[in-house]
């Protein structure tokens, strides 16, 4: 198009070239997109405001010189500042940021905009329990790279069964039945939940504390990060 195709955007990486100019990674509902975005770095550069990390942003892409586009304007629609003054969340941020990064260069699916999207804008809720984030995130990690946790069956293709405990084989990538176990129905319960809901619906349930931990460790030790 003539003047650039207007997208919603998140800033994945900027990188300076030359004396003024930086190259972006936007990560885009449609798609990644690598950008050029010339004399942002100069000091009223009207540019620079739009293009933060840790925000969603508004920008026009006009076609550049082969796959990198030229970036024409760019304004904020939500700055997740609180990320930025709690050190723990701000490490998570930038590791889930770093996660999609690379998973996006060989799946280019838009659906990564909506998870790091759903992440940032929960991380900056400090009332928000921050595992719970990292355990949604790294279920729908996985699942984005066809890598679904298996909540239904065994190691031995067995149904799951209630009323048993299961431990993670890390080997296998899957539950395996465990007199000493530490996952049981609860767990299950909530990973199925947080498998096929959003964020918004999962933070509404209550009395998961117990559970929550260990759902944390397995959703990381299947996303293998």
């Amino acid at each position: 198009m003539a003047d650039g195709e207007r997208l919603r955007a998140i800033v994945l990486r900027r990188t300076n070239y030359g004396e003024a100019d930086r190259v972006l990674q936007l990560l885009t509902p449609h798609g990644r997109r690598s950008v050029m975005a010339k004399g942002v770095r100069r000091e009223r550069s009207k540019l620079a405001g739009g293009i933060e990390l840790f925000a969603l942003c508004d920008v026009v892409v006009r076609s550049g010189r082969g796959d990198l586009g030229m970036l024409t304007s760019a304004r904020l629609v939500a700055f997740y500042r609180h990320i930025l003054e709690d050190y723990d969340r701000m490490q998570f941020a930038y590791a889930a940021m770093k996660l999609v990064a690379r998973a996006s260069e060989g799946i280019d699916s838009p659906e990564w905009y909506h998870v790091l999207a759903t992440v940032l804008e929960h991380l900056d809720k400090p009332s928000i329990d921050q595992q719970l984030i990292e355990t949604w995130f790294y279920v729908h990690y996985a699942g984005l790279l066809g890598d679904e946790i298996n909540l239904r069956l065994d190691v031995a293709g067995n149904p799951l069964d209630s009323s048993k405990y299961y431990m993670y084989d890390e080997a296998e990538k899957s539950l395996r039945m465990a007199g000493q176990g530490s996952i049981g129905a609860d767990h299950i319960k909530l990973l199925r939940l947080i498998d096929a809901k959003s964020l918004e619906h999962i933070v509404q349930i209550g009395s998961i504390d117990e559970v929550l931990p260990d759902c944390w460790l397995l959703a990381r030790q299947h996303a293998a990060v």
